[in-house]
């Protein structure tokens, strides 16, 4: 029983995270039903549902999707008034509700958070009884509902977004550090194809992590623009230092195709190769002081070193590599040369000193992400152009 005991509470334990993140919202979504029927007519369910749907892990997120219920309540509650006036409530009025909430939709560029949010707030509103008061009542409970969560997302994670980001950073820096440890040694005592391809299945999680830390970083540069508890300049560097570990995860994923490359084609020279083995795990020790300087925030300088030695590692290996240029196979050689590149796009990502990391706009979330996937003055302009070009082909005018 003791055991069992033990088990359970363990689940949860070790699952901090999202024990936080549930209770945050259960409390949200009870605090909203209760301000719902406090101060409004039986506000409390719609109240609820809204913060329940728009509570997310972080205050960014959270702020994001209430406007987005904003946005959509107040374009739902519309149309969903005037089909109910014109067909009465039934089958037919929920049918051209969703239909006609899904063309304003689209014609308005919402993204797709707000696209979603228009029918289902929509159909909350067009619910039995409805009326011109009842609708004011739903909007101003999907008002409280979404405010309720934002104030609650505040507490949903015990770390600040640059914080967590920092953290996103870590990992996967310690991550990528741990596969080129592991291909080190197996290059180091001889691997086959087998083992490379696990090395790059491996590399290919490793990418998909990409667009999370982008996001996480994006949220940290963006929650400092109007939170004064944050350094604007520390989280645009902090941004730099995500998109730094971003190429050095692509290079690393690289490397592990091209030892798998050289695997499969035979006459590979780089399995037992011990030069290679010591540049990889050299490139593998670099990252990981990168992150120890990183979490304690040292001297820049010291990051310098390590991406200089690094450097002058690769340039060693090249030197062994071209000494080989007569003696093995030129398609095999080519490979390995290209590692050398690789290292050293990783020493440029770790001093953070490539004109690719900075000159180099890196995109933000797709716009399906987003609220509204076009800002109101670029639709403005898009809907004023269409109306004078109706009206010349109207008046004839040219």
């Amino acid at each position: 029983m003791k055991s069992l005991i033990r088990k359970t509470i363990k689940l949860f334990t070790d699952r901090q995270v999202w024990v936080r993140q549930i209770t945050v919202a259960s409390a949200a979504s009870a605090s909203a039903w209760l301000l719902g029927d406090t101060f409004i007519k039986s506000g409390g369910l719609v109240a609820a549902i809204v913060c329940a749907l728009s509570i997310r892990i972080s205050l960014y997120k959270s702020v994001r999707e209430g406007f987005g219920q904003i946005v959509g309540t107040a374009i739902g509650a519309s149309i969903a008034l005037g089909t109910v006036r014109l067909f009465h409530f039934g089958f037919i009025a929920v049918a051209a509700t969703v239909l006609l909430c899904s063309v304003v939709a689209r014609g308005l560029h919402l993204g797709e958070v707000a696209s979603v949010n228009v029918p289902v707030t929509a159909l909350i509103v067009i619910g039995p009884g409805i009326s011109g008061n009842t609708a004011v009542h739903r909007l101003l409970s999907t008002l409280v509902g979404a405010g309720t969560a934002i104030v609650f997302s505040y507490f949903s994670h015990a770390s600040t977004p640059k914080g967590r980001t920092e953290e996103q950073i870590s990992r996967l820096g310690e991550e990528c550090a741990a596969l080129l440890s592991e291909m080190a040694e197996g290059v180091a005592t001889g691997y086959n194809a087998n083992d490379a391809g696990k090395w790059l299945a491996k590399g290919r999680v490793l990418i998909e992590e990409i667009p999370k830390l982008r996001a996480q970083a994006l949220e940290a540069k963006r929650y400092a623009r109007w939170s004064p508890l944050e350094e604007v300049d520390e989280a645009d560097a902090l941004y730099i230092s995500g998109v730094a570990i971003e190429h050095t995860i692509v290079q690393v994923r690289t490397m592990a195709r091209t030892l798998f490359d050289a695997a499969v084609s035979g006459k590979n020279f780089m399995s037992g190769n011990g030069e290679l083995a010591q540049a990889i795990l050299d490139c593998s020790s670099a990252i990981l002081t990168k992150i120890e300087y990183v979490e304690l925030h040292s001297n820049i300088d010291q990051v310098d070193n390590v991406a200089h030695d690094l450097r002058l590692g690769s340039r060693v290996l090249a030197d062994h590599l071209f000494l080989l240029a007569r003696s093995v196979d030129q398609d095999q050689l080519v490979r390995a040369v290209s590692l050398v590149g690789n290292m050293e796009r990783i020493a440029d990502s770790l001093d953070e000193s490539s004109p690719a990391l900075k000159d180099v706009k890196t995109p933000g979330e797709p716009l399906s992400a987003q609220v509204l996937e076009l800002n109101p003055i670029q639709q403005g302009k898009r809907w004023r152009k269409k109306v004078i070009r109706v009206f010349k082909a109207v008046t004839g005018r040219s």
